[in-house]
C-alpha cells in the first residue's frame, strides 16, 4: 500500500495524499462545489476530479515540479517564469465566471476588513504598529476599481506546476472567481519579487507594480493571524513578516 502523506490538515479542511491521489477533505462543501466549476471553465490545465464523495474530493496528481514555495527555495529559469505567466494570462483573458472569488471582494469590504485586521495586529502585540501603519499605507493603492477578470483566488507559487517550460497543472481553485488580476500576479510572486520581471513577461501586459506592492502588503497583513492561528509560521524567514518589512 501506498503511504498516506498529509499535505496540509488544520480545523478546516485537510489534503492527504496517496500515490497519486489526493483526496481533499473540506468541512465547508460549498468550496468544493467552487473549486469543481472553476477547474471545469479554467482554460489551463487542472486536476482530473476523480470522484466526489462529501466531504472527499478525489484528484489525479498533476505532472511537473512546482517553482518553490513561499519562504523556500525557489528554482526555475526566467523562461519557466515566463511560462507561468503566460499561463496565468491565459486564465484572466478568459470570460469571468458567474460567481465573485476572493480577489473580486467589493472595495469597501476589503478596506472594512483590512481596517479591523491592522487593528488586531496591534492590540494584540502581534506586530509592531510603526510596521502596520506602513503596511497599510502602501495597500491603499490596491484598494481601486478593476476589470473582473477569472482569477485563481490563491494562486500560490506551489499552486502552478510545470514540465519543463509547460504549464502542466494549476491546483487548489476554491477561491476561484471574478476578481482583479493583478492580485493573482502578486499572489503568485509574493516573497520573490526579484523574479517578477521575468514573471511578467510571459505575462505580457502592462502592469501597474504599485498595485502588486499593495497586494504584497494587503494579503501579507490580511493572513498573519489566520495563519499563526492555524499552525503556520507567518514569521519565518522569507514568509508574510518579512514581506512587510521588505516594502518599507
Amino acid at each position: 500500500m501506498d503511504e498516506v502523506e498529509v499535505v496540509v490538515a488544520h480545523s478546516e479542511r485537510a489534503t492527504l495524499r496517496v500515490g497519486d491521489v489526493f483526496l481533499k477533505v473540506d468541512a465547508d462543501q460549498a468550496r468544493i462545489d467552487v473549486e469543481i466549476e472553476a477547474m471545469a471553465l479554467a482554460p489551463v490545465p487542472t486536476p482530473r476530479v476523480l470522484w466526489r464523495k462529501p466531504p472527499v474530493l478525489a484528484l489525479a496528481a498533476v505532472p511537473g515540479r512546482t517553482l518553490g514555495r513561499l519562504g523556500g527555495p525557489v528554482t526555475g529559469s526566467p523562461a519557466q517564469w515566463a511560462a507561468a505567466g503566460a499561463a496565468i494570462r491565459t486564465l484572466h483573458d478568459a470570460p469571468p465566471p458567474p460567481r465573485q472569488g476572493r480577489a473580486g471582494r467589493s472595495i469597501a469590504a476589503l478596506e472594512a476588513e483590512l481596517d479591523a485586521e491592522c487593528e488586531q495586529l496591534v492590540h494584540h502585540g502581534i506586530l509592531p504598529a510603526e510596521l502596520v501603519a506602513r503596511s497599510r499605507r502602501i495597500a491603499d493603492a490596491a484598494l481601486r476599481p478593476w476589470t473582473p477578470a477569472f482569477t485563481h483566488g490563491d494562486l500560490q507559487i506551489a499552486h502552478l506546476f510545470l514540465d519543463g517550460e509547460t504549464v502542466t497543472g494549476i491546483i487548489d481553485w476554491s477561491e476561484a472567481g471574478r476578481g482583479d488580476a493583478l492580485y493573482d500576479l502578486a499572489t503568485f510572486a509574493l516573497g520573490h519579487q526579484e523574479h517578477l520581471p521575468d514573471l511578467l513577461a510571459g505575462y505580457g501586459a502592462a502592469v501597474d507594480l504599485d498595485v502588486i506592492r499593495a497586494w504584497w502588503s494587503l494579503r501579507s497583513l490580511l493572513a498573519v493571524r489566520w495563519l499563526t492561528d492555524h499552525g503556520f509560521d507567518a514569521f519565518a524567514p522569507g514568509c508574510e513578516v518579512d514581506v512587510l518589512r521588505s516594502l518599507g
